[in-house]
């Protein structure tokens, strides 16, 4: 078997785009870092680092901030870029995770 080796700067680059999504979820439902750590059970400051990488994000949390922001885990996971745009209409390509 031969072994997946990922540079540390291509996970830590896709992970930060997977907490940038997340944030963008919340913004748009309203909900504050606050209110979020609240149904999560944890401080707000501990949410804040989660969305800043700071704290690994696990796929326990990962399944309750999907919950929390009503939609799935893979819509949050889901990194489109704005290249996939072909003239003008709303045809995404999903980027390589």
């Amino acid at each position: 078997m031969t072994k997946i080796t990922i540079p540390r700067a291509d996970i830590r680059i896709k992970l930060r785009l997977i907490t940038d999504n997340i944030r963008k979820l919340r913004e748009n439902s309203n909900y504050s870092q606050e209110y979020m750590a609240g149904k999560l059970c944890i401080s707000q400051n501990t949410y804040s680092k989660l969305e800043l990488g700071y704290t690994a994000l696990t796929l326990e949390r990962l399944i309750l901030i999907a919950g929390i922001l009503n939609t799935d885990i893979l819509s949050l996971v889901n990194i489109f870029s704005d290249a996939g745009r072909q003239n003008g209409d709303n045809v995404f390509r999903q980027a390589p995770l």
